[in-house]
């Protein structure tokens, strides 16, 4: 009896510090090891979100227009709130652009929240949005009329980036 309870400790000894490797390894993997999205930076330079690839999105006819921005928003991100103004001015200023809403959120979640910030779009997605290769929000995602990224931003952006934004909006 005495040999079981031994091997039995032993086992749950070797139990508790595999699972707490693993643990240790899933920690660095996703805190040390990933490259943090930096705001006030070009997406193009360093992210799935470059310039030349297609943009996949369902049910959306890019060919409705010369061009679209697509803004990559979540309801529970500080600096999407932060950009309000900006984004109000993107949707004054953007002329023959179409606007989308993509958000991780329902539909009727991202909505509200649009309606709370007084934005307008012309339409919304509910998208996860590492599909779309974006890594952090709020990211903005310049695409023609063939669905193909023509540039990207991402992060709030400081007042030169943005008159960099509404001078690329046709």
């Amino acid at each position: 009896m005495k040999n079981l309870t031994k091997k039995v400790e032993l086992f749950s000894n070797i139990a508790i510090i595999v699972v707490a490797i693993l643990l240790c390894a899933v920690l660095v993997k996703r805190y040390l090891l990933t490259q943090p999205v930096q705001s006030n930076s070009n997406a193009t330079a360093n992210s799935a979100v470059a310039a030349g690839t297609k943009v996949n999105l369902q049910d959306i006819d890019w060919s409705k227009g010369t061009q679209t921005l697509i803004m990559a928003l979540s309801n529970s991100c500080h600096f999407c709130s932060a950009s309000a103004p900006f984004y109000q001015r993107l949707a004054q200023k953007r002329d023959k652009t179409r606007l989308i809403a993509v958000l991780p959120q329902s539909v009727e979640e991202g909505k509200k929240y649009l309606d709370g910030l007084k934005i307008t779009v012309d339409d919304m997605k509910q998208v996860p949005l590492a599909s779309l290769g974006v890594t952090g929000t709020p990211t903005l995602i310049l695409v023609d009329s063939k669905g193909v990224i023509i540039n990207s931003w991402v992060g709030k952006l400081p007042a030169d980036r943005e008159q960099e934004v509404l001078a690329s909006l046709q």
